[in-house]
Formats: C-alpha cells, structure tokens, sequence
C-alpha cells in the first residue's frame, strides 16, 4: 500500500499541505518516506507558508504510521522541523527521529534540551537522547561521545529545569549502567510524587536490573492507574517471573481496561512461559473485541517467537530449524 501511494505527485502533496479548508488525506503521508532531494528541496520552500497546527499535526500523522509500517522513514522530514519556531513542532520532529541513531543529531537534540526556550522542546531534546544512551551501553557510540551524552543528562536531571525535562532526563537514563542512576530512580520513588513515581518506573523499564523487583510488584497495585500501567509494562520489559501469575490473574479477572490491560497482555508474552501461554489462549478465545483479539494475537507471536529463540540459543541452532520443527510437530 504505502508503495502504492508513492504516485502520487509531490505537488499534489504540497498544494494539500497548505490548503487548510480541507483535510489532509492519509493517502498523501507516504510520499514523505525516503524522501528524495528534489521533493525535501520543494518541502523546504514550501514549509514556512504551512501553519504551526497542519505542521503539528503532519509530524503526528508522520508518527502514527511509523508505528504501524516498518518500512518507512521520515527522518528528513522530521529533521526539518527541528529548527521550526513552534515548540510543538520541535518536540513532535525530534519524537519522530526516535528511531535514528545519526550521531550528528547528537549534538542538536543537546543543543535543545540545554536552551531552548520552551520546556516542551527541551524535555523532547532529553528524551530524544535516550536513543544514544541505548546504543551507548550496547557498544554503538563512540565512547568518548557515549560519555557526553550522559553526562549531559546527568547534569540536567540534577539541575534546576523544570520537573518534566529532568523527568525526561531520567527516563532516557534508564538504559545507562552509570552508578548515579540507580541513585537518582530511588529519589524520584521517595518522592511519591506521580510524574516522578511514572518517570522512575519507566527509567527501571529500560534498566535491565532486576534490583527493581519488589518495588515493581509492588507499584502493580498502585491506586492510580498510570503507575500501575508503568509497573505493568516495567515487568514485562524486565521479563520479571515473579510477575507472571499476578498478571494472569488481572488479566482473568478483568479488572484492568484499555491500555492497562493491553499492558498486560503484552507483558505475559515478555515474561513467556506455559501459564502465561494458556492464559493468553484462554482469553483470546473469550474475546469479543477484534482490536484486542488481534493484539492478543500479536502477543501470542511474541511469545512463541521469544520462546523459540531462547530454545534456539540453548540448542546452538539457528531459528528457522526450531520453527521447522514446529510445523512438524
């Protein structure tokens, strides 16, 4: 489909672009994937005259199908909004670039989360660099550049900006192994304070460290309904088994609803394991809604997915000759 939709002329797309009397169509945002030279030339000239809204809601568009399409790239696009005067614009481009790891980007989403004007901006900036902070602890960065990234971000969570860019600041440090992490998510958690509690959690989502075992457990039974959806999602990231059957149990009982309990679903396929498995089959065939139906789905892939690969790696053999064996079976 998004190859389809390619035909359509650039020009098109442009004169749509800035025609606000009428909606912008769906069709028209696959024209901006690998966007070639002379297309980004025409979109540059064109891009002042767009208005800060259609723009806002171009880049969210942009978003949205990127999640739901692995085949396309809007980083020239969103690089372009980087520099735009609406803070809104910024913060949706530098969210849309989540995916890149062009190191020269480095130095511009520092850039914006250390002085741009508009706090919106620099919590994006912050956690815009949360990417870098991965590929750093998995050896991709230079380390010297490694260093100033967290450096950089370390300065700002301790600093004096406002509680939402060091909370950014935070989340995006979650992936690092620097020993003042695990120091500065236990003080966001003694603060009990909600934003902070929620950053915490999600910087522990990312951490890798199963030291956060209890107080994840425990954060699942939190009143308020955001916390417990980060506890949720933070035991499946950590692939936490102790986890395992209170989730089964929510998930049973139904007392979770819309996002919390896909968070739910989603992290049973994580923690993986035959209960969880049973689990998920069991509500999938009681289910009546298509759209949970088909991330129960998407689940249950995930898990036998992971569950093969670790059955792979036990067994020295590629993954394929385990799904083989599989079809067989």
């Amino acid at each position: 489909m998004v190859e389809k939709e390619k035909s359509v002329p650039f020009t098109e797309v442009l004169v749509a672009l800035n025609d606000e009397t009428r909606p912008f169509l769906p069709k028209y945002l696959p024209r901006f994937s690998d966007i070639n030279s002379r297309d980004l030339n025409a979109l540059k000239k064109t891009w002042g005259s767009v208005s800060s809204t259609r723009k806002a809601n171009l880049l969210q568009d942009l978003e949205d199908l990127s999640d739901s399409e692995t085949v396309v790239c809007f980083d020239d696009v969103a690089k372009l909004g980087l520099s735009d005067p609406n803070a809104d614009v910024r913060a949706l481009a530098a969210r849309l670039l989540w995916e890149s790891e062009d190191v020269s980007l480095i130095p511009v989403f520092q850039k914006m989360m250390e002085k741009d004007p508009d706090p919106i901006a620099r919590a994006a900036g912050a956690a815009a660099l949360g990417r870098f902070v991965l590929i750093g602890e998995i050896d991709e960065l230079q380390s010297e550049t490694y260093q100033q990234v967290e450096d950089s971000l370390l300065l700002v969570c301790t600093g004096k900006d406002t509680p939402k860019v060091r909370q950014s600041a935070l989340e995006s440090l979650g992936f690092s192994c620097r020993d003042e992490v695990p120091i500065l998510i236990q003080k966001a958690l003694y603060t009990k304070e909600k934003p902070w509690l929620a950053s915490a959690i999600f910087a522990i989502s990312r951490s890798l460290d199963d030291r956060w075992e209890k107080q994840v457990l425990d954060f699942m039974k939190h009143p308020d309904d955001e916390i417990r959806f980060e506890a949720i999602r933070a035991a499946g990231e950590l692939e936490l088994e102790s986890a395992r059957q209170p989730l089964i149990d929510i998930l049973e009982s139904g007392e979770e609803q819309g996002d919390n309990r896909l968070a739910v679903i989603w992290s049973l396929s994580q923690i993986g394991g035959d209960d969880a498995k049973v689990a998920l089959d069991a509500a999938l065939e009681n289910c009546e809604d298509d759209e949970e139906a088909e991330y129960i789905e998407e689940a249950l892939y995930n898990l036998n997915f992971n569950q093969n690969l670790q059955l792979a790696e036990l067994l020295d053999l590629p993954i394929e000759d385990i799904d083989d064996e599989e079809e067989k079976s």
